[in-house]
């Protein structure tokens, strides 16, 4: 929807309306992939400080208590060479990297704070920012996609830490490329941590995924250590009650009168998705206040489903409320969806959704 449109009823000051994403196609320098590669908006201020575990469940606060000392002990130089640029050996014998487990491996249920718990272990890891990455495992096969497996490996090699949340199980090629850049980070004295989704074909056991990840990182596993995080998971909770949606004419005013906000039709973005790739969705929001759609409706295909998954990720992180006429967010994905292999991932964008439409509520009639 351009947004030259107006609003039913006003007469907005040229240039004054709402952008539109389906105008926007970012480009995303190789190197800014790297230099973006911190803890999103949503956690820049958690701490371990801010997490609060369940006194009903002490893997909580036996997490906390193992990854402030994991924190500690990334302290000074370099694992292996004592100088960010020593690693690989050049002029002298390679050094080894320190025998034992140098990652860690959240392992919980959904809902359970493990991206709250990573970002601080990210925030409390006493080296500068520059020496230090967090990403989704999508982010990190993006840049592996962009530099190349040898430069993504001499950039981050050069870090002390590397935080990687959601760790994808479910698509074999990925997967093993990640589990053989890891394995050469750690040849380079680069410390892991750890999330991870659950195998499709499990999603429905009510298990943890740590057998899973274990096995397909390969000859990695004996550098992780493994902490269990209990809590309610998330499928006891059942899907969220997503806020009751407004009508085309209140999206479309409040877009008007939101500084910064973007108005689309709901079916013409899934179609603009499919021409940008996930990992220029962050891009994609950058600058955008609210997103406000018009036209909500069930999502046609899996291939769609997905990749609104990514976006629904990326406006959470960024913390952007979305406002929306239409269906609901609860009815988005097809039962058939929900009961099927990635199940997890929809529960997350319906979650996310309506934590969003919730955000947005306040801005109709403000």
């Amino acid at each position: 929807m351009s947004s030259s449109i107006a609003a039913p009823g006003s007469s907005p000051l040229p240039d004054a309306g709402p952008s539109s994403l389906c105008a926007r196609e970012p480009h995303v320098p190789a190197d800014q992939l790297v230099a973006e590669m911190v803890p999103p908006p949503r956690f820049d201020s958690v701490r371990f400080a801010t997490y609060l575990p369940d006194p009903n469940q002490p893997s909580q606060s036996e997490a906390v208590r193992v990854l402030e000392g994991f924190a500690a002990g990334l302290g000074g130089a370099h694992a292996v060479g004592g100088g960010k640029r020593g690693f690989f050996g050049f002029g002298r014998a390679k050094a080894q990297p320190p025998a034992g487990p140098r990652g860690v491996y959240l392992d919980g249920g959904y809902g359970v704070g493990k991206t709250h718990l990573l970002a601080s272990l990210w925030h409390a890891t006493p080296a500068e920012p520059a020496l230090k990455a967090f990403g989704t495992f999508v982010e990190l096969t993006n840049l592996v996609g962009a530099l190349g497996f040898q430069k993504t490996v001499q950039t981050l090699g050069e870090h002390r830490l590397l935080c990687i949340d959601e760790f994808e199980l479910d698509d074999p090629g990925d997967t093993v490329l990640v589990s053989t850049l890891l394995g050469k980070l750690v040849e380079a004295g680069v410390a892991l941590a750890a999330t991870s989704n659950t195998l499709p074909g499990k999603l429905g056991e009510g298990r943890f995924a740590a057998a899973d990840f274990l096995r397909e990182i390969q000859g990695l596993s004996a550098r992780f250590r493994t902490l269990r995080i209990d809590g309610e998971d998330y499928r006891h909770r059942g899907l969220p009650e997503a806020p009751a949606p407004f009508s085309d004419e209140e999206v479309m005013k409040t877009a008007f009168a939101t500084a910064g906000a973007s108005l689309d039709d709901f079916a013409h973005l899934l179609e603009h998705l499919a021409k940008v790739h996930p990992s220029r969705y962050g891009a994609l929001t950058d600058g955008v206040r609210a997103v406000c759609l018009t036209g909500v409706r069930p999502v046609p295909d899996q291939s769609t489903a997905l990749r609104l998954v990514v976006l629904a990720d990326r406006l959470y992180d960024r913390e952007v409320p979305v406002l929306a006429s239409g269906l609901p967010f609860d009815r988005l994905f097809s039962e058939e969806m929900l009961n099927g292999g990635y199940r997890k991932k929809y529960f997350r964008a319906i979650s996310r959704l309506t934590a969003l439409a919730r955000d947005a509520k306040g801005l109709v009639g403000a």
